[in-house]
Protein backbone atom coordinates (compact mmCIF):
# COMPACT_ATOMS: atom_id res chain seq x y z
CA UNK A 1 0.00 0.00 0.00
CA UNK A 2 1.58 3.12 -0.87
CA UNK A 3 2.21 5.86 1.48
CA UNK A 4 -0.36 8.24 2.42
CA UNK A 5 2.35 11.00 3.15
CA UNK A 6 3.82 12.60 -0.16
CA UNK A 7 7.68 12.46 -0.23
CA UNK A 8 9.76 15.20 1.79
CA UNK A 9 10.83 17.82 -0.22
CA UNK A 10 14.45 19.98 -0.11
CA UNK A 11 13.66 22.62 2.33
CA UNK A 12 17.42 24.22 1.69
CA UNK A 13 15.77 25.08 -1.88
CA UNK A 14 13.97 28.05 -2.88
CA UNK A 15 10.38 26.75 -3.45
CA UNK A 16 8.64 26.64 -6.57
CA UNK A 17 6.09 25.04 -8.52
CA UNK A 18 4.97 22.01 -10.52
CA UNK A 19 5.68 24.05 -13.49
CA UNK A 20 9.33 24.86 -12.01
CA UNK A 21 8.31 28.63 -11.51
CA UNK A 22 9.26 30.67 -8.14
CA UNK A 23 6.82 29.67 -5.54
CA UNK A 24 4.84 32.47 -4.72
CA UNK A 25 3.44 33.74 -1.10
CA UNK A 26 -0.23 33.09 -0.93
CA UNK A 27 -2.38 34.88 1.62
CA UNK A 28 -3.17 31.63 3.57
CA UNK A 29 0.22 30.66 4.47
CA UNK A 30 0.72 34.33 6.40
CA UNK A 31 0.25 33.89 9.82
CA UNK A 32 -2.43 35.90 11.58
CA UNK A 33 -1.98 36.90 15.22
CA UNK A 34 -4.56 39.40 16.76
CA UNK A 35 -3.11 41.91 19.30
CA UNK A 36 -5.26 40.85 22.36
CA UNK A 37 -3.41 37.84 21.45
CA UNK A 38 0.05 38.85 21.09
CA UNK A 39 -0.73 40.39 24.83
CA UNK A 40 -1.88 37.43 26.74
CA UNK A 41 0.94 35.52 25.50
CA UNK A 42 3.55 37.94 26.18
CA UNK A 43 2.11 38.69 29.67
CA UNK A 44 2.07 35.47 30.58
CA UNK A 45 5.80 34.49 29.67
CA UNK A 46 6.77 38.03 31.97
CA UNK A 47 5.81 36.83 34.84
CA UNK A 48 8.47 34.01 34.66
CA UNK A 49 11.25 36.30 34.17
CA UNK A 50 9.57 38.41 36.83
CA UNK A 51 9.97 35.37 38.68
CA UNK A 52 13.72 34.40 38.02
CA UNK A 53 15.06 38.28 38.01
CA UNK A 54 13.32 38.50 41.77
CA UNK A 55 15.18 35.79 42.98
CA UNK A 56 18.20 36.98 41.31
CA UNK A 57 17.40 40.62 43.11
CA UNK A 58 17.49 39.21 46.31
CA UNK A 59 20.33 36.94 46.03
CA UNK A 60 22.01 40.33 45.07
CA UNK A 61 21.37 42.22 47.63
CA UNK A 62 21.18 40.01 50.44
CA UNK A 63 24.91 38.78 49.66
CA UNK A 64 26.73 40.43 52.60
CA UNK A 65 24.09 39.78 54.75
CA UNK A 66 24.05 35.67 53.55
CA UNK A 67 27.89 35.65 54.01
CA UNK A 68 27.41 35.70 57.75
CA UNK A 69 24.37 33.90 57.98
CA UNK A 70 26.02 30.84 55.71
CA UNK A 71 30.00 31.54 56.23
CA UNK A 72 30.01 32.63 60.00
CA UNK A 73 33.71 32.26 61.07
CA UNK A 74 35.25 32.63 57.63
CA UNK A 75 37.49 35.40 56.94
CA UNK A 76 34.86 38.02 55.45
CA UNK A 77 36.48 38.44 52.08
CA UNK A 78 36.60 34.82 51.36
CA UNK A 79 32.91 34.68 53.06
CA UNK A 80 31.93 36.60 50.62
CA UNK A 81 33.27 35.25 47.65
CA UNK A 82 32.03 31.68 49.18
CA UNK A 83 28.29 33.13 49.30
CA UNK A 84 29.15 35.22 45.23
CA UNK A 85 30.43 31.61 44.07
CA UNK A 86 26.99 30.12 45.01
CA UNK A 87 25.56 32.68 42.09
CA UNK A 88 28.20 31.52 39.91
CA UNK A 89 27.37 27.91 40.23
CA UNK A 90 23.64 28.52 39.26
CA UNK A 91 25.21 30.03 36.06
CA UNK A 92 27.59 27.22 35.15
CA UNK A 93 24.48 24.69 35.62
CA UNK A 94 22.46 26.80 33.11
CA UNK A 95 23.83 24.90 30.06
CA UNK A 96 22.88 22.12 31.37
CA UNK A 97 19.33 22.80 31.39
CA UNK A 98 20.02 24.78 28.20
CA UNK A 99 20.92 21.48 26.43
CA UNK A 100 17.94 19.24 27.92
CA UNK A 101 15.47 21.77 27.98
CA UNK A 102 15.93 23.73 25.17
CA UNK A 103 15.57 20.22 22.51
CA UNK A 104 12.79 19.31 24.61
CA UNK A 105 10.93 22.83 23.98
CA UNK A 106 11.45 21.89 20.18
CA UNK A 107 10.02 18.41 20.82
CA UNK A 108 7.09 18.71 22.80
CA UNK A 109 6.08 22.53 22.73
CA UNK A 110 7.24 25.90 24.20
CA UNK A 111 4.71 26.30 26.63
CA UNK A 112 4.92 22.90 28.19
CA UNK A 113 8.61 23.63 29.00
CA UNK A 114 7.89 27.28 29.88
CA UNK A 115 6.03 25.79 32.95
CA UNK A 116 8.36 23.13 34.15
CA UNK A 117 11.11 25.86 34.12
CA UNK A 118 8.62 28.18 36.54
CA UNK A 119 7.62 25.60 38.99
CA UNK A 120 11.38 24.50 39.29
CA UNK A 121 12.02 28.21 40.06
CA UNK A 122 9.86 29.17 42.66
CA UNK A 123 10.11 25.97 44.85
CA UNK A 124 13.77 26.42 44.81
CA UNK A 125 13.85 30.18 45.78
CA UNK A 126 11.15 29.72 48.33
CA UNK A 127 13.44 26.17 49.58
CA UNK A 128 16.46 28.64 50.06
CA UNK A 129 14.27 30.46 52.79
CA UNK A 130 14.41 27.41 55.08
CA UNK A 131 17.86 26.32 54.66
CA UNK A 132 19.89 25.80 58.24
CA UNK A 133 21.87 28.52 58.69
CA UNK A 134 26.26 28.23 59.82
CA UNK A 135 25.13 28.89 63.41
CA UNK A 136 22.73 25.55 62.98
CA UNK A 137 25.53 23.54 61.16
CA UNK A 138 28.49 25.30 60.85
CA UNK A 139 30.42 24.96 57.38
CA UNK A 140 27.77 22.23 55.86
CA UNK A 141 24.93 25.24 55.56
CA UNK A 142 26.52 26.54 52.29
CA UNK A 143 26.28 23.17 50.51
CA UNK A 144 22.23 22.85 50.41
CA UNK A 145 22.54 26.77 49.58
CA UNK A 146 24.23 25.50 46.67
CA UNK A 147 22.20 22.74 45.48
CA UNK A 148 19.10 24.92 44.97
CA UNK A 149 21.11 27.25 43.38
CA UNK A 150 22.00 24.43 41.26
CA UNK A 151 18.49 23.09 40.38
CA UNK A 152 17.61 27.52 40.21
CA UNK A 153 20.18 27.29 37.40
CA UNK A 154 19.12 24.05 35.90
CA UNK A 155 15.24 25.75 35.14
CA UNK A 156 16.65 28.84 33.92
CA UNK A 157 18.93 27.21 31.34
CA UNK A 158 15.60 26.82 29.58
CA UNK A 159 13.52 29.70 31.07
CA UNK A 160 15.31 32.84 29.09
CA UNK A 161 15.96 30.85 26.15
CA UNK A 162 12.29 29.44 25.85
CA UNK A 163 10.49 32.82 26.87
CA UNK A 164 12.77 35.05 23.89
CA UNK A 165 12.22 32.20 21.57
CA UNK A 166 8.11 31.92 22.79
CA UNK A 167 7.85 36.11 22.35
CA UNK A 168 9.57 36.16 19.18
CA UNK A 169 7.41 33.80 17.69
CA UNK A 170 4.33 35.14 18.79
CA UNK A 171 5.23 38.98 17.68
CA UNK A 172 4.29 40.21 14.28
CA UNK A 173 7.55 40.84 12.33
CA UNK A 174 7.19 44.70 11.88
CA UNK A 175 6.33 45.35 16.08
CA UNK A 176 8.66 41.98 17.33
CA UNK A 177 11.32 44.39 18.81
CA UNK A 178 8.41 45.90 21.11
CA UNK A 179 6.42 43.38 21.92
CA UNK A 180 9.54 40.97 22.63
CA UNK A 181 11.64 43.59 24.98
CA UNK A 182 8.57 43.66 27.44
CA UNK A 183 10.13 40.33 28.10
CA UNK A 184 13.58 42.00 30.11
CA UNK A 185 10.70 44.71 31.60
CA UNK A 186 9.27 41.75 33.56
CA UNK A 187 13.05 40.71 34.47
CA UNK A 188 14.42 44.22 35.32
CA UNK A 189 10.73 45.30 37.12
CA UNK A 190 11.61 41.83 38.88
CA UNK A 191 14.76 42.78 40.21
CA UNK A 192 13.51 45.44 41.33
CA UNK A 193 11.07 44.17 42.95
CA UNK A 194 13.46 41.71 44.59
CA UNK A 195 15.48 44.96 45.97
CA UNK A 196 12.31 46.95 47.26
CA UNK A 197 11.47 43.46 49.20
CA UNK A 198 14.26 43.78 50.93
CA UNK A 199 14.80 47.30 51.66
CA UNK A 200 11.04 46.93 53.20
CA UNK A 201 12.37 44.20 54.83
CA UNK A 202 15.01 45.48 56.51
CA UNK A 203 13.62 48.66 57.85
CA UNK A 204 10.69 46.78 59.21
CA UNK A 205 12.92 43.92 60.86
CA UNK A 206 15.35 45.84 62.20
CA UNK A 207 13.01 48.70 63.61
CA UNK A 208 11.16 45.52 65.60
CA UNK A 209 13.77 43.50 66.24
CA UNK A 210 17.19 45.60 66.57
CA UNK A 211 20.00 45.63 64.01
CA UNK A 212 21.00 42.32 63.89
CA UNK A 213 17.18 40.84 62.90
CA UNK A 214 18.05 40.24 59.13
CA UNK A 215 20.99 38.23 59.77
CA UNK A 216 18.85 36.48 62.97
CA UNK A 217 15.97 35.80 60.67
CA UNK A 218 14.90 38.49 58.53
CA UNK A 219 16.80 37.14 55.20
CA UNK A 220 14.07 34.24 54.85
CA UNK A 221 11.35 36.61 54.13
CA UNK A 222 12.07 37.55 50.92
CA UNK A 223 12.43 33.95 49.57
CA UNK A 224 9.78 32.96 51.32
CA UNK A 225 7.31 35.38 49.46
CA UNK A 226 8.07 33.16 46.92
CA UNK A 227 5.69 31.58 47.63
CA UNK A 228 2.48 33.13 46.32
CA UNK A 229 4.35 35.15 43.80
CA UNK A 230 5.46 31.85 42.36
CA UNK A 231 1.86 30.15 42.57
CA UNK A 232 0.51 33.30 40.53
CA UNK A 233 3.20 33.16 37.70
CA UNK A 234 2.37 29.18 37.44
CA UNK A 235 -1.29 30.07 36.91
CA UNK A 236 0.10 32.42 34.35
CA UNK A 237 2.05 29.71 32.60
CA UNK A 238 -1.01 27.67 32.48
CA UNK A 239 -3.14 29.68 30.58
CA UNK A 240 -0.40 30.53 27.66
CA UNK A 241 -0.79 29.37 24.25
CA UNK A 242 0.94 27.29 21.83
CA UNK A 243 3.44 29.86 19.76
CA UNK A 244 1.98 28.96 15.79
CA UNK A 245 5.24 28.95 14.19
CA UNK A 246 5.62 25.96 16.59
CA UNK A 247 2.73 24.40 15.44
CA UNK A 248 3.20 25.19 11.77
CA UNK A 249 6.66 23.54 12.25
CA UNK A 250 5.00 20.66 13.96
CA UNK A 251 3.02 19.87 11.16
CA UNK A 252 5.43 20.38 8.65
CA UNK A 253 7.47 17.54 10.54
CA UNK A 254 4.96 15.40 11.16
CA UNK A 255 3.82 15.47 7.14
CA UNK A 256 7.65 14.69 6.24
CA UNK A 257 10.48 12.83 6.54
CA UNK A 258 13.56 14.30 8.50
CA UNK A 259 16.33 15.17 6.07
CA UNK A 260 19.71 15.85 8.09
CA UNK A 261 20.84 18.04 5.71
CA UNK A 262 18.33 20.47 5.82
CA UNK A 263 19.46 23.31 8.25
CA UNK A 264 16.26 24.17 8.41
CA UNK A 265 14.86 20.91 9.81
CA UNK A 266 14.81 20.06 13.54
CA UNK A 267 18.46 18.62 14.77
CA UNK A 268 19.55 17.05 17.73
CA UNK A 269 22.35 19.16 19.74
CA UNK A 270 25.23 18.04 17.68
CA UNK A 271 23.04 18.38 14.10
CA UNK A 272 22.40 22.22 15.53
CA UNK A 273 26.09 22.73 16.38
CA UNK A 274 26.61 21.53 12.86
CA UNK A 275 24.44 23.83 10.94
CA UNK A 276 24.24 26.90 13.19
CA UNK A 277 27.92 27.02 14.86
CA UNK A 278 28.06 30.49 13.39
CA UNK A 279 25.15 32.40 14.51
CA UNK A 280 25.75 30.60 17.80
CA UNK A 281 29.20 32.37 17.83
CA UNK A 282 27.53 35.97 17.33
CA UNK A 283 24.90 35.27 19.89
CA UNK A 284 27.31 34.32 22.66
CA UNK A 285 29.24 37.13 21.63
CA UNK A 286 26.28 39.59 22.16
CA UNK A 287 25.08 38.02 25.16
CA UNK A 288 28.91 38.13 26.81
CA UNK A 289 28.57 41.50 26.51
CA UNK A 290 24.55 42.21 26.85
CA UNK A 291 25.00 40.24 30.48
CA UNK A 292 28.70 41.24 31.70
CA UNK A 293 26.88 44.53 31.66
CA UNK A 294 23.55 43.96 32.87
CA UNK A 295 24.93 41.63 36.37
CA UNK A 296 27.31 44.27 36.81
CA UNK A 297 24.94 45.98 37.14
CA UNK A 298 22.05 44.33 39.13
CA UNK A 299 23.48 41.45 40.83
CA UNK A 300 27.10 42.62 41.89
CA UNK A 301 26.07 46.67 42.24
CA UNK A 302 25.19 46.13 46.01
CA UNK A 303 28.03 44.41 46.55
CA UNK A 304 30.30 46.99 44.92
CA UNK A 305 28.66 49.56 46.97
CA UNK A 306 28.92 48.10 50.13
CA UNK A 307 32.37 46.80 50.01
CA UNK A 308 33.90 49.38 47.91
CA UNK A 309 32.09 52.50 48.10
CA UNK A 310 31.29 51.70 51.79
CA UNK A 311 27.42 52.43 51.63
CA UNK A 312 24.97 50.67 53.93
CA UNK A 313 22.95 47.60 52.58
CA UNK A 314 19.49 49.22 52.65
CA UNK A 315 21.45 52.30 50.56
CA UNK A 316 22.29 49.91 48.29
CA UNK A 317 18.61 48.37 48.06
CA UNK A 318 16.97 52.25 47.67
CA UNK A 319 19.20 53.65 45.63
CA UNK A 320 18.98 51.24 42.48
CA UNK A 321 15.27 50.63 42.22
CA UNK A 322 14.51 53.70 40.70
CA UNK A 323 17.30 53.92 37.92
CA UNK A 324 15.87 49.98 37.38
CA UNK A 325 12.54 51.09 37.18
CA UNK A 326 13.65 54.05 35.12
CA UNK A 327 15.84 51.62 32.53
CA UNK A 328 12.95 49.27 32.49
CA UNK A 329 10.66 52.12 30.98
CA UNK A 330 13.29 52.61 28.20
CA UNK A 331 13.16 49.12 27.05
CA UNK A 332 9.99 49.22 25.01
CA UNK A 333 11.22 52.26 23.89
CA UNK A 334 14.09 51.02 22.53
CA UNK A 335 12.03 48.20 20.91
CA UNK A 336 10.42 50.30 18.77
CA UNK A 337 13.09 52.22 17.55
CA UNK A 338 15.10 48.49 16.71
CA UNK A 339 11.68 48.04 14.68
CA UNK A 340 12.26 51.61 12.60
CA UNK A 341 15.83 51.54 12.59
CA UNK A 342 16.93 48.20 12.76
CA UNK A 343 18.57 45.96 15.81
CA UNK A 344 22.08 46.30 14.58
CA UNK A 345 22.27 50.06 14.87
CA UNK A 346 20.78 49.93 18.82
CA UNK A 347 23.56 47.53 19.23
CA UNK A 348 26.63 49.78 17.66
CA UNK A 349 25.11 52.87 20.17
CA UNK A 350 25.58 50.03 22.77
CA UNK A 351 29.25 48.92 22.32
CA UNK A 352 29.68 52.99 21.97
CA UNK A 353 28.17 53.49 25.36
CA UNK A 354 29.92 51.12 26.99
CA UNK A 355 33.37 52.30 25.73
CA UNK A 356 32.50 56.05 26.35
CA UNK A 357 30.87 56.06 30.04
CA UNK A 358 31.86 53.07 32.16
CA UNK A 359 34.59 54.16 33.57
CA UNK A 360 33.12 58.12 34.55
CA UNK A 361 30.49 55.71 35.74
CA UNK A 362 32.45 53.90 37.86
CA UNK A 363 35.09 56.83 38.85
CA UNK A 364 31.80 58.94 40.24
CA UNK A 365 30.25 55.77 42.06
CA UNK A 366 33.12 56.02 44.12
CA UNK A 367 32.98 59.53 45.12
CA UNK A 368 29.99 58.18 47.63
CA UNK A 369 27.34 60.67 47.34
CA UNK A 370 23.88 60.35 46.84
CA UNK A 371 23.82 62.20 43.63
CA UNK A 372 27.17 60.52 42.08
CA UNK A 373 26.03 57.10 43.18
CA UNK A 374 22.38 57.42 41.29
CA UNK A 375 24.09 59.40 38.31
CA UNK A 376 26.75 56.87 37.96
CA UNK A 377 24.56 54.10 37.91
CA UNK A 378 21.99 55.96 35.64
CA UNK A 379 25.02 55.88 33.59
CA UNK A 380 25.79 52.25 33.45
CA UNK A 381 21.93 51.55 32.98
CA UNK A 382 21.66 53.54 29.37
CA UNK A 383 24.18 50.76 27.78
CA UNK A 384 22.74 48.20 29.66
CA UNK A 385 19.31 49.35 27.71
CA UNK A 386 20.33 49.45 24.51
CA UNK A 387 22.19 45.97 25.26
CA UNK A 388 18.78 44.18 26.39
CA UNK A 389 16.12 46.01 24.02
CA UNK A 390 16.95 44.62 20.80
CA UNK A 391 18.07 40.88 22.09
CA UNK A 392 14.56 39.27 22.91
CA UNK A 393 13.85 39.63 19.21
CA UNK A 394 17.09 39.98 17.54
CA UNK A 395 19.06 36.31 19.65
CA UNK A 396 16.28 33.96 18.61
CA UNK A 397 15.54 35.10 15.06
CA UNK A 398 19.58 34.17 14.62
CA UNK A 399 17.94 30.22 14.10
CA UNK A 400 15.38 28.28 12.46
CA UNK A 401 12.26 27.86 13.99
CA UNK A 402 12.29 23.78 14.40
CA UNK A 403 15.55 24.06 15.92
CA UNK A 404 15.14 27.86 17.92
CA UNK A 405 14.63 26.42 21.13
CA UNK A 406 17.30 24.34 21.70
CA UNK A 407 20.22 26.57 19.32
CA UNK A 408 19.13 29.31 21.96
CA UNK A 409 19.65 27.07 25.21
CA UNK A 410 22.98 26.08 23.86
CA UNK A 411 24.37 29.35 22.91
CA UNK A 412 22.65 31.63 25.52
CA UNK A 413 23.32 29.50 28.20
CA UNK A 414 26.98 28.86 27.76
CA UNK A 415 27.80 32.33 27.72
CA UNK A 416 25.78 33.74 30.14
CA UNK A 417 27.27 31.13 32.51
CA UNK A 418 30.53 31.49 31.38
CA UNK A 419 30.56 35.17 31.11
CA UNK A 420 27.43 36.53 32.26
CA UNK A 421 26.71 34.54 35.61
CA UNK A 422 30.11 35.23 36.35
CA UNK A 423 30.88 39.06 36.56
CA UNK A 424 29.83 39.16 40.26
CA UNK A 425 32.56 36.61 41.31
CA UNK A 426 35.39 37.38 38.61
CA UNK A 427 34.55 41.62 39.44
CA UNK A 428 35.20 41.11 42.91
CA UNK A 429 38.34 38.54 42.79
CA UNK A 430 39.69 40.94 40.31
CA UNK A 431 39.61 44.03 42.73
CA UNK A 432 40.79 41.93 45.42
CA UNK A 433 43.13 40.19 43.36
CA UNK A 434 45.11 44.01 41.57
CA UNK A 435 43.57 46.56 43.98
CA UNK A 436 42.00 48.24 41.22
CA UNK A 437 38.37 49.47 41.78
CA UNK A 438 37.93 49.96 38.31
CA UNK A 439 38.58 46.31 37.40
CA UNK A 440 34.52 45.84 36.56
CA UNK A 441 34.73 48.56 34.18
CA UNK A 442 37.13 47.15 32.25
CA UNK A 443 35.67 43.72 32.70
CA UNK A 444 32.18 45.40 30.91
CA UNK A 445 34.27 46.79 28.28
CA UNK A 446 36.22 43.87 26.94
CA UNK A 447 33.40 42.26 26.43
CA UNK A 448 31.33 45.13 24.78
CA UNK A 449 34.84 44.81 22.07
CA UNK A 450 34.40 41.47 21.56
CA UNK A 451 30.48 41.60 20.82
CA UNK A 452 31.09 44.63 17.96
CA UNK A 453 33.14 42.61 16.29
CA UNK A 454 30.48 39.87 16.63
CA UNK A 455 28.29 42.39 14.81
CA UNK A 456 29.88 42.84 11.45
CA UNK A 457 29.03 39.41 11.01
CA UNK A 458 25.65 39.61 12.18
CA UNK A 459 22.35 39.55 9.70
CA UNK A 460 19.86 41.90 10.18
CA UNK A 461 16.49 40.99 11.60
CA UNK A 462 14.18 43.72 11.80
CA UNK A 463 10.84 43.86 9.76
CA UNK A 464 11.65 40.41 8.23
CA UNK A 465 9.73 36.69 8.57
CA UNK A 466 11.89 34.59 11.39
CA UNK A 467 13.85 32.34 9.63
CA UNK A 468 12.16 28.97 8.89
CA UNK A 469 8.86 30.53 9.28
CA UNK A 470 6.12 32.54 7.02
CA UNK A 471 5.18 36.36 7.82
CA UNK A 472 3.47 37.00 10.80
CA UNK A 473 0.83 39.84 10.75
CA UNK A 474 -1.93 41.07 13.05
CA UNK A 475 -4.78 41.14 11.34
CA UNK A 476 -6.08 39.62 7.46
CA UNK A 477 -6.02 42.98 5.52
CA UNK A 478 -2.57 43.29 6.58
CA UNK A 479 -1.49 39.57 4.84
CA UNK A 480 -3.34 40.62 1.65
CA UNK A 481 -1.16 43.63 1.29
CA UNK A 482 1.55 42.09 2.12
CA UNK A 483 1.26 39.34 -0.07
CA UNK A 484 0.02 42.24 -2.91
CA UNK A 485 3.38 44.18 -2.34
CA UNK A 486 5.99 41.12 -2.01
CA UNK A 487 7.54 41.48 -5.41
CA UNK A 488 8.42 45.10 -3.99
CA UNK A 489 8.88 44.06 -0.05
CA UNK A 490 12.76 43.80 0.35
CA UNK A 491 12.07 42.33 3.97
CA UNK A 492 10.58 39.42 2.07
CA UNK A 493 13.26 36.01 1.36
CA UNK A 494 10.60 33.16 0.24
CA UNK A 495 13.67 30.63 0.41
CA UNK A 496 13.67 30.28 3.85
CA UNK A 497 9.74 29.90 4.34
CA UNK A 498 8.78 26.43 4.48
CA UNK A 499 6.19 27.05 1.63
CA UNK A 500 6.77 23.95 -0.13
CA UNK A 501 6.38 21.76 3.23
CA UNK A 502 3.39 24.01 3.74
CA UNK A 503 1.80 22.47 0.32
CA UNK A 504 3.01 18.90 1.35
CA UNK A 505 0.74 19.67 4.85
CA UNK A 506 -2.33 20.66 2.84
CA UNK A 507 -1.91 17.80 0.27
CA UNK A 508 -1.31 15.18 2.96
CA UNK A 509 -4.67 17.02 4.64
CA UNK A 510 -6.46 16.62 1.72
CA UNK A 511 -5.67 12.93 0.89
CA UNK A 512 -6.64 11.81 4.25
CA UNK A 513 -10.12 14.08 4.50
CA UNK A 514 -10.22 11.48 1.01
CA UNK A 515 -9.90 8.94 2.58
CA UNK A 516 -11.69 9.33 5.79
CA UNK A 517 -14.53 10.25 3.12
CA UNK A 518 -14.05 6.95 1.67
CA UNK A 519 -13.13 8.34 -1.82
CA UNK A 520 -10.06 7.29 -3.29
CA UNK A 521 -7.10 10.12 -3.54
CA UNK A 522 -7.55 12.09 -7.00
CA UNK A 523 -10.92 10.54 -7.80
CA UNK A 524 -12.60 14.91 -7.43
Amino acid sequence: MPSSTPPARDRGAAPTTDTGEMRRLEVDDVIVVKTSKVRKAISGTVVGNFMEWFDFGIYGYLAVTMTAVFTAGMDDGLGLLVVLLGFAISFLVRPLGGLVLGPLGDRIGRQKVLFVTMAMMALATAMIGLLPTAAQIGAWAILPLYLLKMVQGFSTGGEYAGASTYVTEFSPDRSRGFWASWLDVGSYVGFAAGASVVAVTTLITESVSGPGAMIEYGWRIPFLVAIPLGAVAIWFRLRIPETPAYEQAQQIEQAEASDADDPLARHGILGTIRHHWRVMLIAAAIVAATNTAGYALTSYMPTYLEQTVGTTNLFAALVTVPVLIGMSALLPVFGRLSDRVGRKPLYIAAVTSTLVLMVPAFWLMQQGEIWTVVVALCLVALPVALWVAPSTSALPALFPTATRFGAMGIAFNISVSLFGGTTPLFSEALIQLTGNTYMPAFYIMFFSVLAGLALLTMPESAKRPLVGSVPTVETREEAVALVEGQDDNPFLDTSSMPLADLDVVREAERIRDEAADGEPAGAR
